[in-house]
């Protein structure tokens, strides 16, 4: 890839992730669709015959056919298009300058029917215009109209009827593993952390390299080694249980990123790490858990 295009797609990244993580309802699950448009993009890139003439707007039509395929994978399929009542809708064209519908959360963006969701956040979060939401998610002006009209209305509906949900409960095992893994690394005991790793690791370093079997992982481990801006704790991430990662000394209460960790029975078998994929924390739902 040149370098030139990779530096592009690089840059559109976290643009992208905002706009799928609103559609799967959960920064992590939108990051695999983010990840799933690029590797479709660099596909056809290299074997189209013509220059893209743009970019960014082709990007998002493969990552709103991508998400609404993940969507209907989990089994969430929802209708593509709305109702058309021209009669009730005002002038549109313009995002809206609404706290409520901007920050809304990704679970209250779950609830609206999917044309609605990707109308809303296209316009209303990234700031695209009518005619650029009908060629990226191939609807009609009145469908996107209607679509935005009604979207946004639903979204102060639930604004308003807005109640916490309930904190991710982490079972005694998963406690037990994670703050095994966590007190290991806190006190620097690389060596212990090694010995966790499963022979078939496999390593993501979200946005820059993936790494497979325990002796390339391990030199992920020694890289952390090195450095000393980085407090493990537990934590809850888009409702599932994981290490919520923080600079010591740094602003209280904030996180700076987070790491997921899949087990085989007491070894570690999966690692994603989002220390370079910091856009996501602008979408995930993170709470560092008190500790016992």
């Amino acid at each position: 890839m040149a370098a030139d295009l990779e530096q592009r797609l690089g840059e559109l990244r976290p643009k992208l992730h905002r706009y799928c993580a609103r559609m799967t309802g959960s920064a992590v699950d939108g990051e695999d669709v983010v990840q799933d448009t690029l590797i479709k993009a660099v596909a056809a890139l290299s074997s189209e015959e013509k220059e893209i003439d743009n970019l960014e707007k082709w990007l998002f039509r493969i990552a709103h056919n991508v998400a609404i395929d993940f969507l209907r994978r989990r089994a969430r399929t929802e209708a593509l298009s709305a109702e058309v009542d021209l009669d009730r809708l005002a002038d549109t064209e313009a995002p809206v300058d609404d706290r409520e519908i901007v920050q809304a959360s990704l679970a209250t963006f779950m609830r609206l029917h999917t044309a609605q969701r990707g109308v809303v956040v296209l316009m209303d979060v990234l700031g695209y215009r009518l005619a650029e939401i009908c060629d990226i998610m191939g609807m009609s002006l009145p469908a996107v109209k209607s679509a935005l009209h009604r979207g946004r209305a639903r979204l102060r509906e639930f604004a308003r009827d807005f109640h916490e949900a309930p904190a991710a409960e982490i079972s005694s095992e998963q406690r037990k593993l994670l703050s095994k893994y966590i007190d290991r690394f806190n006190a620097r005991d690389f060596d212990a952390i090694r010995d966790m790793l499963a022979d078939e690791v496999k390593l993501e370093l979200v946005g820059q390299e993936r790494r497979f079997g325990k002796p390339a992982v391990s030199g992920y481990v020694v890289n952390y080694s090195t450095r000393h801006d980085w407090n493990l704790a537990l934590g809850v991430v888009d409702g599932r249980p994981g290490i919520v990662v923080s600079t010591p000394g740094g602003t209280s209460g904030r996180v700076d990123y987070f790491i997921l960790l899949e087990w085989s029975g007491e070894r570690v078998l999966d690692i994603r790490d989002f220390r370079y994929a910091r856009y996501v924390m602008d979408s995930v739902d993170v709470v560092a858990l008190p500790q016992p």
